[in-house]
């Protein structure tokens, strides 16, 4: 009856982890939202320059966006408490090892309230191979606001952001596309200026 109770509360948990695909930017209200109930929230910024940013990596290096002209970016926004964020991180890992000698990038934004307090730590235990900054304000109004997390966007070598996506999708969906992106030059040898996010 034990051994009965304990696979029926296993598989719950596994449904429960399958269901969840985005984790509310509110930690406190631990609140889920599945991609179908997000997936009219914000605005596309798909063909458009990705906007740009200055931000100080975990080493203390400044990661500059601009500096990618000509490099696909894969831009995850997360944080160390977003469950469908774990899930992500593995394959992350996995893309920058595979595709690092091909002009490709993994840049993770972490937006946790405790900073690197938190953040550090997490780094080195799963041993992540990209670099991670923390994000602000500025940089969440100049992604059209990030209500949910994960929040991806795939930047192609001109600069422009190629797909975004809100909430889990999968490893495969994420694979295509790199490679994809990978394989078209920049038009003409053209690469699209950032864009400098708006200040108010």
């Amino acid at each position: 009856m034990i051994l009965s109770v304990s696979r029926w509360t296993a598989l719950a948990a596994m449904v429960t982890v399958l269901a969840v695909t985005s984790c509310s930017r509110s930690r406190q209200a631990a609140a889920v939202e599945s991609s179908e109930s997000s997936s009219g929230e914000g605005k596309s910024l798909v063909t458009k320059p990705a906007p740009d940013f200055t931000l100080t990596d975990s080493t203390g290096a400044p990661v500059k966006l601009a500096e990618q002209k000509g490099k696909v970016v894969l831009l995850n926004f997360w944080a160390t408490w977003c469950g469908p964020c774990k899930v992500e991180i593995p394959w992350f890992i996995s893309f920058q090892q595979q595709y690092k000698d091909q002009n490709f990038e993994v840049f993770g934004v972490a937006f946790d309230d405790d900073g690197w307090n938190m953040v550090k730590p997490f780094i080195a235990e799963h041993k992540i191979n990209y670099r991670i900054m923390i994000g602000n304000d500025d940089l969440e109004k100049a992604y059209g606001g990030v209500e949910s997390l994960p929040m991806t966007f795939l930047i192609g070598r001109d600069g422009r952001i190629a797909s975004q996506h809100k909430g889990l999708v999968s490893k495969s969906t994420y694979q295509e596309e790199i490679v994809r992106l990978l394989k078209a030059p920049a038009e003409g040898s053209k690469i699209a200026l950032f864009q400098e996010p708006s200040r108010h």
